[in-house]
């Protein structure tokens, strides 16, 4: 049914147990897994110059939170029994709904997986901002994880 499984992952516990679910689901259904993990490129707006060396340090962090995100998916992935083929992305977006949406597009997604809280802050005391607005504008079925 499910051929391309898109998951949006940020290395949370919630993204965690969606983690799982989406390995299983390519497993059962013999789906190729893309783990997105999206970053805002653009995180704080400053008076005056950038420091491009503060930029510099901000997208390493990222790129570091990136990998270990993708990791743990990739752990699952690995298991044995699993052969799950995996494909890791990072997305630079100021919105990580809007990354997601887009990557659903450019990847061709037939289902995206993701869970219900992520590291969005203030945010994400109500559904999980993220998730209610990938919900809203997603062209395919979005599986939100708790």
């Amino acid at each position: 049914m499910f051929k391309n499984i898109l998951l949006a992952t940020d290395g949370s516990e919630a993204s965690a147990h969606a983690a799982e679910l989406a390995v299983n689901l390519a497993r059962t259904h013999g789906a190729k897994l893309t783990a997105l993990y999206v970053v805002d490129p653009y995180p704080y707006l400053s008076i005056g110059e950038t420091n491009p060396l503060g930029v510099q340090a901000y997208m390493a962090a990222a790129q570091k939170h990136a990998a270990q995100a993708h990791a743990k998916v990739a752990a699952l992935c690995g298991a044995p029994d699993v052969g799950v083929k995996l494909e890791a992305r990072m997305a630079e977006n100021v919105s990580a709904a809007s990354g997601i949406v887009q990557t659903i597009k450019d990847e061709g997604a037939d289902l995206v997986v993701m869970g219900s809280h992520g590291r969005t802050g203030i945010a994400r005391l109500v559904l999980g901002s993220v998730a209610s607005k990938v919900a809203a504008e997603s062209p395919v079925p979005v599986l939100i994880a708790r």
